[in-house]
């Protein structure tokens, strides 16, 4: 693979993520996290961390974004490749008025580029 083509595919990658996301699409993001893949952040000053099968659980009982009508508030940042099946991604997305900054460790497996860790900040507004 080319650096192009594997900027290309991790974009791809975050829109999947970005779009299951917003639509609260447990089966998009899915194609998105690896099985194995965790979400981590500071919650009363300690560190949380979610298996990927427990957020989507959360994922599937609240109400998406799209389902309340939300506007999209979601971008790719930065995108950081180390080497060809490392990269580190930053995005900004929103359910207003709860806006994260993410931070998404993602490696290229038999499968293709897959997120397999979430490190996330929330800010009210």
């Amino acid at each position: 693979m080319t650096l192009g083509t594997d900027l290309d595919q991790i974009k791809a990658l975050m829109t999947t993520y970005l779009d299951g996301l917003y639509a609260g699409d447990t089966a998009k993001l899915g194609q998105a996290f690896h099985a194995v893949s965790h979400l981590y952040w500071i919650q009363d000053g300690v560190v949380q961390d979610e298996p990927r099968e427990a957020w989507f659980e959360r994922v599937r009982n609240r109400k998406s974004a799209a389902a309340q009508g939300l506007s999209r508030h979601d971008a790719i940042l930065s995108i950081d490749v180390s080497g060809p099946e490392t990269a580190f991604v930053k995005v900004a997305c929103a359910m207003p008025p709860r806006f994260f900054t993410d931070y998404l460790s993602c490696l290229k497996t038999g499968e293709g580029w897959r997120i397999v860790s979430k490190t996330f900040r929330t800010e009210t507004r």
